[in-house]
């Protein structure tokens, strides 16, 4: 990968990471689903309008569009309703972390669908990222208050389930389409599902708008959502997704030092020790990690 494309993946995983401290923001003014539905309405509407204005053309093939349906499914249903249910019971940098397992179940699917095999530095870089993960979360594991804890993990881990599904998904469709038409499109379709169960299951009329409310949503939508996948599926245009996603173990590192500085969450020996294990795993899976396609088999 070029520096330019790297210098691209960090800016979006840097985005990434402030999305967890700006939700918890955010589901103080406002139920957790309805907030969930109006940042992905938003940030699909903005792409959209950007994309009409360039007179980029919509999906012709109706491949497109399911695998669109299954991106915004698996990235925006399921990827904001385990954030924002998340967002109440785990600490924003203890979540953010958590979330970026994901690169180790893309590396699975991406194998066995886009024959992205890892080499033998990429395996061990993976392992090394996760261990990272283990050791940054293992004190809040070991406290008390687990079984809230518990379920904000499992909250995170459906979101994570998403997101892989549809990295895989995006990365199959990637140079097939504008890449501002189709995360658009993903936007728009997941956030229905978001909206009927917000409906079904929550008073949306209860949002206590506010300035921090806007604030944090607008950024969330514009930056965190649209900028970002906009971002996203030009990396993988260009990049394999095992490379690319492996700097997802610096969204920790982000996350921790954005929970350090607005929560007042503190760095222990065992975070620092995690945070370096994560460096280590990306530099090895970004340095020769992947087999090139043709080689895979």
């Amino acid at each position: 990968m070029t520096v330019g494309i790297i210098a691209q993946i960090i800016l979006v995983m840097l985005l990434w990471a402030a999305c967890f401290p700006l939700i918890t923001v955010g589901i103080e003014f406002a139920p957790h689903l309805t907030f969930a539905t109006l940042r992905a309405f938003l940030a699909g509407a903005a792409l959209i309008i950007v994309a009409l204005a360039l007179r980029q053309p919509l999906p012709k093939s109706r491949r497109i569009w399911t695998m669109l349906a299954i991106v915004g499914a698996g990235a925006t249903s399921l990827g904001f309703l385990g954030m924002f249910h998340a967002a109440e019971f785990v600490s924003p940098g203890i979540a953010t972390v958590i979330a970026n397992t994901q690169p180790l179940l893309a590396a699975g699917l991406a194998g066995i669908i886009l024959k992205e095999q890892l080499t033998a530095l990429g395996k061990a870089g993976l392992a090394l990222g996760f261990m990272g993960i283990l050791v940054i979360t293992s004190p809040q594991i070991l406290t008390g208050g687990q079984e809230n804890y518990i379920l904000g993990v499992a909250y995170i881990v459906l979101a994570a389930l998403g997101v892989t599904v549809s990295n895989v998904v995006i990365k199959r469709i990637a140079g097939n389409v504008d890449a501002l038409m189709a995360m658009g499109l993903q936007l728009l379709i997941g956030s229905v599902p978001l909206a009927i169960v917000a409906w079904a299951t929550e008073e949306p009329t209860t949002i206590r708008w506010s300035l921090p409310f806007v604030g944090a949503l607008l950024v969330l939508s514009l930056f965190g959502s649209a900028l970002v996948y906009w971002l996203w599926f030009s990396v993988l245009e260009k990049a394999p997704l095992n490379r690319a996603n492996a700097l997802s173990f610096l969204i920790p590192i982000f996350g921790l030092a954005m929970g350090a500085l607005f929560y007042g969450e503190t760095l222990g020996w065992m975070q620092i020790v995690g945070i370096v294990l994560a460096i280590l795993g990306v530099v090895l899976v970004t340095r020769r990690g992947t087999k090139p396609a043709r080689m895979a088999g």
